[in-house]
C-alpha cells in the first residue's frame, strides 16, 4: 500500500507540475483554492483559505459537530467545567501519535498553549500568533499526567470551548516544531486523518492518507489542494476536468454547473459578513458624519442582487444573522440614500479630498472585490467623494491592511467568517485590538461602551444575558459605522459528480475525512 500511495503522489506531483489533467487521479482528490496559503502552521494563520487545508491535517482538543458550530470531542475525549467557570479538564484520547511518530499526550498541549501565550517560551519565537486572541482569558496549562490538560483561567469565558474548535486551537507536534523552528509553517506535522507529503509555492500543497488515523482512515488516498487565484481560471480547471472541487464560485458561474449534470452545485448560509473598514483615525473617516455618508452613499442592494447575484444579502450590522440568538433584528441595513450621504458630507464639512481604498484581487470570504471595489467607487464618487483604488494580490493586501490603515489608505475591504458572535467584533472592534496591541482594528475605532460590552459579554455564561450584550454592541456600532456594513454571504461550492459525502460546513471549512471519489 505504502508503495502504490508513494507511486500515486509521484504521479500527482509530475501531473500538476505542467498543467491540469484532463480528468484527476482516481481516488485523488483536487481542490481549487483562492489563494496561496500563508502558512501550514495553524497558530499563523488567520484566513478560511488556510483553514480549509489545516483542518485535514491536524486535531484539536473539541472540533465542530458535523453540520453545526455546535463543540464534540476531538483529541479530547470528555472535559469538565468548574462551577466558577475558570477551570476546564480535558481527559485526553489514549494511543494517538503525530504524523513524525511522537506522541499525543499532556505535555503536547501544554507546549502548544505556551508556544503561543507565553513570550519566554524558548519557542515563542515560530510565530507569530495574531489570533493568539482567542486564548487571552488563559492564564495557565498543566498537565496533570499523561492524558489530563488542566487549563485555568483568569475569569469565565463563554467562548473558550467554541474557540478551542476554531483552527487556532489545532494542536502541532512539538518536536516538529523544535526540529524546524520558524520553518515548521513549511512542514507541517499534526495528528489529522492526512499527512502533508509537499508544497510547491503558488502550484499546490499535496497531503496523503493516515493510515493510522484514530478516527478511521480516509477514503481518500490523497488531497491536493492548487491556489488558482483567477476566477475564471479555476472555472475553466474546473469545466476542463482538471479540479474535483471548487471553493467560492462567482455567482455568475453557478447556473452554468447547475445546469451540467458532471456537476453537482452546494450552497450554505453561514457566519460571513462582508465590510469595509474606515479608518477612524486619520483622514476624511474621522468625522463620524462623513462614515455615515459612505453607508448611506452605497447601493448595496444593486451589488447583492447585480453583481452578487442573489447569494448574498446586504448586512445590516457587525453581527452576522446565522448567530441569531445574538443577532439583532430590529436593526435595519443602511438605506441607499444619495441625497442623505451628500448632506451629511456638506455637514460634516468633507471638502473634496481624495479616499485612498484598498481592494483585493480576490481572498478567504471576498466574493467578487474587484467588481464590488469599481461598483463602490463609482457609488462614493457620486455622492461628491473622490476614490483612488489600489488592487492587491491576497497576502500582499492583508500585509497593507492588517498592520493598520493608518497614514496608508482611507477604507480597505475586508471578509470575516467566524465562529462565535465574540470573535469578529472582540479582535477587530475594541479599542485594545489595535494593530500595535496584536489585534486586527485596522480602522482603529474606539468606543469605550462597545470595550465594556464586548469585555462583559465572554465573561457571561447565560446565553440570554450575552444576546442582550451583543445586541447592545451592535446598536453602538451601527451609529458610529466604524464600517461600511455591505454583504452576508451564502457559501458556496461545486463538486464533479464523482465525489462522494462532501458537504459545506456552517464553519466555511473543507473537512474532507469522510469524502470519497471511487
Amino acid at each position: 500500500m505504502k508503495r502504490l500511495l508513494a507511486a500515486v503522489i509521484a504521479s500527482v506531483w509530475m501531473t500538476f507540475s505542467f498543467q491540469a489533467a484532463a480528468q484527476t487521479p482516481p481516488n485523488v482528490l483536487v481542490v481549487g483554492q483562492i489563494a496561496e496559503p500563508k502558512s501550514l502552521d495553524p497558530h499563523a494563520v488567520t484566513a478560511v483559505n488556510d483553514f480549509r487545508i489545516l483542518v485535514n491535517i491536524y486535531d484539536g482538543l473539541v472540533r465542530y459537530k458535523d453540520g453545526t458550530l455546535e463543540v464534540e470531542p476531538s483529541l479530547a475525549e470528555s472535559w469538565e467545567i468548574s462551577e466558577d467557570g475558570k477551570t476546564y479538564t480535558f481527559k485526553l484520547r489514549d494511543g494517538v501519535t503525530f504524523h513524525d511518530g511522537t506522541p499525543f499526550n499532556a505535555e503536547a498541549v501544554k507546549f502548544n498553549f505556551d508556544r503561543m501565550l507565553d513570550e519566554n517560551h524558548p519557542f515563542h519565537d515560530t510565530g507569530p500568533f495574531p489570533l493568539s486572541f482567542f486564548f487571552s482569558a488563559v492564564d495557565e496549562v498543566t498537565a496533570v499526567d499523561e492524558s489530563t490538560v488542566e487549563f485555568k483561567l483568569t475569569e469565565p469565558y463563554a467562548p473558550f470551548l467554541s474557540n478551542l474548535a476554531y483552527p487556532t486551537g489545532l494542536i502541532v507536534s512539538p518536536e516538529a516544531v523544535k526540529q524546524h523552528g520558524k520553518d515548521f509553517g513549511r512542514n507541517p506535522v499534526g495528528t489529522g486523518a492526512y499527512k502533508f507529503e509537499g508544497w510547491e509555492a503558488n502550484a499546490k500543497v499535496v497531503v496523503s492518507r493516515n493510515e493510522a488515523y484514530w478516527d478511521g482512515a480516509a477514503p481518500l488516498e490523497a488531497v491536493i489542494f492548487r491556489p488558482i487565484t483567477d476566477a475564471n481560471t479555476r472555472i475553466a480547471e474546473m469545466l476542463s476536468g482538471g479540479l474535483d472541487v471548487m471553493v467560492e464560485v462567482p455567482p455568475d458561474s453557478l447556473q452554468q454547473f447547475r445546469g451540467d449534470d458532471r456537476f453537482v452545485v452546494q450552497e450554505q448560509a453561514g457566519p460571513h459578513v462582508w465590510f469595509l473598514i474606515l479608518n477612524t483615525k486619520d483622514g476624511p473617516f474621522a468625522n463620524k458624519a462623513v462614515r455615515q455618508a459612505a453607508n448611506y452613499a452605497i447601493n448595496k442592494t444593486a451589488l447583492v442582487e447585480n453583481i452578487l447575484q442573489g447569494t448574498a444579502e446586504v448586512a445590516s450590522g457587525p453581527t452576522p444573522p446565522a448567530f441569531a440568538w445574538a443577532y439583532n433584528e430590529s436593526l435595519e441595513p443602511y438605506a441607499y440614500d444619495p441625497e442623505k450621504a451628500k448632506a451629511l458630507l456638506k455637514e460634516a464639512g468633507y471638502n473634496g479630498e481624495e479616499v485612498t481604498f484598498y481592494v483585493t484581487e480576490g481572498g478567504s470570504g471576498m466574493l467578487d472585490p474587484v467588481a464590488m471595489g469599481t461598483a463602490i467607487q463609482a457609488d462614493l464618487q457620486a455622492v461628491g467623494m473622490k476614490v483612488k483604488i489600489e488592487t492587491y494580490e491576497w497576502n500582499t493586501f492583508l500585509g497593507k491592511v492588517n498592520p493598520g490603515l493608518e497614514g496608508k489608505a482611507d477604507m480597505a475591504e475586508m471578509a470575516w467568517m467566524t465562529n462565535d458572535p465574540d470573535t469578529l467584533p472582540f479582535l477587530a472592534l475594541r479599542s485594545e485590538a489595535f494593530p500595535d496591541k496584536g489585534g486586527f482594528n485596522s480602522g482603529y475605532y474606539a468606543n469605550e461602551k462597545v470595550d465594556e460590552l464586548l469585555n462583559k459579554a465572554r465573561q457571561v455564561t447565560d446565553q440570554a444575558e450575552r444576546a442582550k450584550l451583543y445586541k447592545q454592541m451592535q446598536e453602538i456600532v451601527y451609529e458610529d459605522a466604524p464600517w461600511v456594513f455591505v454583504a452576508n454571504w451564502k457559501q458556496n461550492a461545486v463538486t464533479s459528480s464523482r465525489v462522494e459525502n462532501f458537504k459545506l460546513q456552517p464553519s466555511f471549512f473543507l473537512m474532507l475525512q469522510k469524502v470519497a471519489k471511487p
